[in-house]
């Protein structure tokens, strides 16, 4: 085809513009009103039969690039004639217009098909979707969307069985084009139909590139590629104009991943691996959901904690999804989810409504409360399950799990810890506990979560939970003797530190038994 081009330009040239001079001859005319209309049209019929019958009747001697673009140039003026005689004079009933020219459609494609003649239906493709553009009639809508519809499946047919890409650039770029003409010319008081048009055509062509792309010999990739990104690229653009003041969004744009992932299933399921077409679907698609996700509960009070239920039930989704495919990305990818979802929620959980389940404060059965459960339990099964293979032995991979797994195991101490806090910190506001102080009240639990750490460490013989409960004893240790016992005394503190020190030695006792049992 460059070839062709290359040494046909200028006459492919020459029969855009004898093209163009007779669509705005007719126009003009139809202006000054020199001639009646029903003269114009037969007029317009007899030209572009000529062309296409001497076009025709050349090529029967031998072919040639000329006697295509005669052809094509009097498949054009047919194409622009009928358009004036229904759109423009309104002789003819929209629906007829319409039939007449899927019959020349028909006609070009299956001649073009079976002689190949790729000049002939490129040149009366261009014809066919310029007609509409110089027309703009306001009362045919629906019936150029039928016949769009209809020049577009030609062209997508010849071009997948003929392997002539250039059918499927052609008509995608028209057509958005001549939505974008219409719609801006037009400027439509109602967004309903407009908004019909530009889904219809995205759905088109999202289905026609996979199916090109799957007679094209499975080739995802290329020209069909590209095309498909444009096409969401260009369909998000219209929606936001068209949709702006009305619906949010991010619904349309977890709609356009919706399409995009499904899409990235079936070209999955034909190919049974991941490529970058496949991959790239994926997660735009994947992308564009969350985003819209994420969009919920916007202007909420309680905006924080959707986010974080959201975003651990993606982060677990991906991780059973790596698992079963034993993909190492997808492992980091949920990892990465699930820790700065951690950050975000130490971040913004102080300012968060709680989220009570019965109208009443109950620590930890509340809605905030699960948040940081969820968070934690996602750590634990991520230090237990977690398996990565980066590098290329056994050893060297086997010992960085080790560390990941206890990585991962204090991380998810560390957030049971900030649920303790917070928990006991909302239970003293809710009830109004003034018998004890509350910061002696953080001591005692944390003197307890660290005598938990220690008896979990003797009991799955791991000494890095016994430094971890040992850092966590003194830091409560450090808390109550320089802060605590800074303040009068009370009998609460005394208690407190009673406490403390049973604590302490329950824990020096644990720590003690371990210790035989290591050295014997």
């Amino acid at each position: 085809m460059n070839n062709l081009f290359k040494k046909h330009w200028i006459t492919l040239l020459g029969a855009v513009f004898m093209f163009l001079t007779f669509s705005y001859l007719f126009r003009f005319a139809v202006d000054k009103g020199w001639i009646s209309n029903q003269l114009k049209i037969m007029i317009g019929i007899v030209a572009g039969t000529g062309f296409a019958v001497g076009g025709v009747t050349a090529g029967q001697k031998g072919k040639s690039a000329l006697n295509e673009i005669l052809s094509g140039l009097g498949a054009s003026l047919i194409y622009t004639t009928f358009a004036f005689a229904g759109i423009y004079y309104s002789m003819w009933s929209p629906m007829t217009v319409f039939l007449l020219m899927v019959a020349v459609t028909l006609m070009i494609s299956v001649y073009s098909y079976r002689l190949d003649l790729r000049i002939l239906m490129n040149i009366g493709l261009l014809g066919a979707l310029i007609a509409p553009l110089v027309m703009k009639s306001e009362n045919a809508i629906f019936t150029l969307f039928l016949y769009l519809l209809v020049i577009n499946s030609a062209a997508f047919y010849v071009s997948v069985n003929k392997k002539w890409p250039e059918l499927r650039l052609i008509p995608f770029l028209a057509t958005w084009i001549l939505y974008s003409t219409y719609y801006l010319y037009y400027q439509p008081d109602s967004w309903q139909f407009s908004f019909k048009y530009a889904s219809a055509a995205f759905m088109f062509y999202v289905i026609s590139f996979v199916i090109s792309s799957w007679k094209d010999g499975k080739n995802f990739n290329g020209l069909n590629l590209y095309l498909g990104i444009s096409n969401g690229i260009i369909f998000g653009i219209w929606s936001v104009i068209i949709m702006n003041g009305i619906t949010s969004f991010s619904l349309i744009l977890g709609a356009i991943g919706m399409v995009y992932v499904g899409a990235a299933l079936v070209v999955y399921g034909m190919l049974k691996k991941f490529t970058a077409a496949v991959m790239l679907k994926l997660f735009a698609g994947a992308l564009l959901i969350l985003i819209a996700l994420n969009d919920i509960g916007t202007g909420l009070d309680i905006k924080p904690m959707i986010s974080v239920y959201l975003w651990i039930l993606v982060a677990a989704v991906v991780f059973v999804a790596a698992q079963i495919k034993k993909l190492d990305y997808l492992k980091i990818t949920a990892i990465t989810i699930w820790v700065i979802t951690s950050i975000y929620w130490y971040y913004t959980t102080w300012t968060t409504p709680i989220g009570n389940w019965f109208g009443t404060f109950i620590p930890i059965f509340n809605f905030s409360g699960m948040a940081w459960v969820l968070l934690a339990a996602f750590g634990f099964c991520l230090s237990v399950k977690l398996k990565l293979n980066i590098f290329n032995n056994k050893e060297d991979n086997d010992s960085f799990n080790y560390y990941i797994s206890n990585t991962f195991a204090i991380i998810s101490h560390i957030i049971v810890g900030g649920l303790l806090t917070f928990q006991i910190d909302n239970l003293w506001e809710n009830y109004k506990i003034t018998f004890i102080d509350l910061r002696l009240t953080y001591s005692i639990t944390w003197g307890i979560y660290a005598l938990l750490i220690f008896i979990w460490g003797a009991y799955s013989k791991q000494a890095l939970f016994r430094w971890f409960g040992s850092a966590v004893l003194v830091l409560v240790a450090v808390k109550t003797i320089f802060i605590d016992l800074s303040s009068a005394d009370t009998i609460a503190k005394i208690l407190v530190l009673f406490v403390l020190s049973v604590i302490t030695f329950a824990i020096s006792y644990i720590n003690n038994i371990w210790k035989n049992e290591e050295d014997s």
